[in-house]
């Protein structure tokens, strides 16, 4: 006996007298199957082979008589389903992989559509559909095959019948940008035709508006990759260039002299190798107000923005630390603000550059550019904002949750007032950061009262 799909000739299973009723079937002995075979049959359900629910009973009925089949992994039933599925399980994921879209504007009032043209080897356009309405939820789009289409309205994902090709969209200015970009990004060097088409066959390629680049980029690929050798390697791209590093010893600016002005100090700053920092930062970060301010702040070191921009306290903590002294009723441009260390450390989590504590010796490099930087401000009181800028500031470890809202004396006699650093209140649970930030304003108050004072 055997089964077919609609499209195939039905005969064979109790084709001769009729299903059997329920009456006839007497008290049939429960059933049980292996954990694996729900799964698998839902794979191979989806797959285009007719046979398919034929080859899946045959398998269900053996497994209820022939014990040694579900510990048999090279039975040809077996691996003829396992085989399908994964067929089905790869057609799946090249869905997910080679759908384009296309942008349709409906009209004034209405979102946009975005409609691709999709032919699947096998019934997988329902089952992979869930994927794409997570991945584009905000979006309303809608993927058309010969033989089903679903679509997403932003609620709601919807399943119809096929459509013929020629109510797909044309082309649009996305793509054409699409294709400007996919070839600005072909590395000749790195062509191997024969991968490239294990991952993407060509019978996807009608519906792959990059296709139509690839034959004559590959025709192309030697003499581009000739013309790439011969123009020899280049350095990458710095917002500023690097400069050789000083000799050891005293010298704090191009001339061997410390910078008499702020000016001159953020050009001897620009050329420090003390440390490693200074090579990887794109830019030195001095700090930044009026010489003579009453008030100097003083943080640890620059973080990803603030070595973008070139200044202080600019990222997500410099907006706290901004909004705090707004509060406080401090206008920024009257105070002097800097940092400890005046380039930024950091490290590789993929593309983002993650903020790392600069070592000890690190931070001692850079203690003669915070003096020089002091002695130039020559601000009435400091203000340390965390651990790192309170040992530079003093000279020894401070325990910042202990001296917090304290003013301590440096050996020049400058105040120093010690607090939290900004991002520490960022990194707090939820619950805890208005407690947290009414009792940093707090100690920052006091800032402000010795301000007024003076």
């Amino acid at each position: 006996m055997g089964w077919h799909t609609a499209r195939e000739v039905e005969a064979g299973l109790f084709d001769a007298d009729g299903p059997a009723s329920p009456s006839s079937l007497g008290d049939a002995p429960p059933v049980n199957v292996p954990a694996a075979f729900m799964p698998l049959c839902e794979r191979v359900i989806l797959h285009r082979d007719s046979e398919r629910f034929g080859l899946l009973y045959r398998l269900f009925w053996r497994l209820q008589t022939e014990a040694a089949l579900r510990h048999d992994p090279l039975d040809a039933d077996w691996m003829r389903a396992e085989r399908m599925a994964q067929e089905v399980g790869r057609e799946m994921h090249k869905m997910k992989a080679f759908v384009r879209f296309r942008t349709v504007d409906q009209g004034p009032g209405r979102p946009s559509l975005h409609v691709a043209w999709f032919e699947p080897a096998h019934h997988v356009v329902a089952a992979t559909a869930p994927f794409f309405a997570r991945r584009f939820t905000a979006m309303h789009w809608a993927i058309l095959t010969p033989e089903q289409c679903v679509s997403w309205d932003g609620e709601h994902l919807l399943v119809g019948p096929g459509v013929g090709r020629e109510q797909a969209p044309p082309a649009d200015a996305g793509e054409k940008l699409w294709l400007t970009y996919y070839e600005s990004i072909f590395n000749p060097a790195r062509l191997k035709l024969a991968a490239m088409q294990k991952e993407m066959p060509r019978r996807y390629w009608a519906n792959l508006p990059e296709a139509a680049l690839i034959d004559p980029l590959a025709a192309r690929a030697a003499e581009r990759s000739m013309t790439m050798i011969q123009k020899g390697p280049s350095d990458p791209a710095r917002r500023h260039p690097s400069a050789p590093r000083p000799a050891p010893g005293p010298a704090l600016s191009s001339g061997g002299d410390k910078p008499q002005s702020l000016e001159a100090l953020r050009v001897a700053l620009e050329r420090c190798r003390e440390c490693p920092i200074g090579a990887h930062a794109t830019q030195a970060v001095p700090g930044e107000g009026p010489r003579h301010a009453r008030l100097m702040f003083v943080g640890e070191q620059p973080g990803d923005q603030e070595d973008l921009q070139g200044r202080p306290f600019v990222g997500p903590a410099g907006q706290l630390f901004s909004r705090a002294l707004a509060e406080l009723g401090i206008d920024r441009r009257t105070v002097y603000i800097s940092n400890a260390v005046k380039h930024f450390k950091f490290e590789l989590r993929g593309k983002r550059r993650i903020h790392k504590t600069p070592a000890q010796e690190e931070a001692a490099a850079c203690q003669h550019w915070l003096e020089t930087e002091i002695e130039l401000v020559d601000a009435d009181a400091l203000v340390a904002l965390g651990a790192t800028a309170a040992r530079q500031l003093m000279g020894y470890a401070v325990a910042v949750t202990r001296s917090r809202g304290q003013w301590l004396k440096r050996a020049d006699g400058r105040r120093v007032l010690i607090t939290l650093h900004p991002s520490a209140l960022l990194r707090m649970e939820p619950e805890d950061k208005d407690a947290a930030y009414a009792a940093w304003l707090a100690d920052l108050r006091q800032a402000v009262a010795q301000n007024a004072a003076l």
